[in-house]
């Protein structure tokens, strides 16, 4: 097993309130991880320390062994993390193109712009189609591709996708996840963050469970379904 991103005890304040603390995650290179847990437990603040949107307070971030915690986000993002924020947050005004180019604005070769142009249209052919369309004026499904497929662009060996499917119908969910799937299979890791649990377990290989700032229980995601506690507190069983 192969890490590819390790959390050691680490923590995140926003002023004078922990919003993080003690977090240990490991990433082999290659799964798909996901943390779970009620609003406000930690999970966005975790992925938000990962891409350096948010400092540590303590503890290492450590991707490749190296650390990272000092970083900009964009240099983090030159190393191959690319994160897909909740709520999308695409750029409304400007196009389909022109919100996949801003994934690229590391990139200067052109020849390789266009093989993650395609790339990406090879999970989203939709985005093809309306690639003139100003990302304001699509769905919420489709914004949501748009925004997936703008990370892809970066060329990230790690994504992170804080609740891909928040806000959308049971059928583009299921969309969503397929295309999960999909970008999974052609060797890509993931952190998933996930409200819905049996959507995130279905799609993970392991799981962390986060609980007002803590992990309060870890295990291979075919496990957690199992465990009574997760059972009854997030999936409604």
């Amino acid at each position: 097993m192969k890490l590819l991103l390790e959390l050691k005890n680490t923590a995140v304040n926003y002023g004078k309130v922990e919003a993080a603390r003690d977090i240990s995650i490991k990433v082999p290179e290659g799964d798909v991880i996901t943390l779970i847990g009620a609003n406000g437990a930690g999970k966005s603040t975790t992925l938000r320390m990962i891409s350096g949107l948010v400092r540590p307070t303590a503890g290492e971030v450590l991707f490749e062994g190296n650390s990272i915690a000092e970083l900009p986000p964009e240099e983090i993002t030159g190393i191959g993390i690319a994160h897909v924020p909740e709520g999308r947050r695409v750029f409304p005004q400007m196009s389909v193109k022109e919100n996949l180019e801003m994934g690229a604005y590391l990139r200067n070769d052109s020849k390789e712009l266009a093989n993650n142009f395609e790339i990406v249209f090879s999970h989203f052919p939709r985005l093809k189609e309306r690639i003139n369309q100003a990302a304001g004026t699509m769905s919420g499904g489709e914004q949501q591709m748009v925004a997936m497929g703008r990370a892809l662009m970066s060329s990230p060996r790690l994504i992170l996708m804080d609740e891909p499917s928040l806000g959308l119908s049971p059928i583009m969910c299921q969309e969503i996840a397929r295309i999960i799937k999909e970008i999974h299979a052609h060797g890509r890791t993931i952190i998933l963050v996930e409200q819905n649990a049996r959507l995130a377990l279905a799609l993970a290989d392991y799981g962390y469970v986060l609980e007002t700032g803590n992990i309060a229980l870890e295990g291979r995601a075919d496990q957690l379904k199992e465990d009574d506690n997760v059972r009854q507190t997030y999936l409604g069983i």
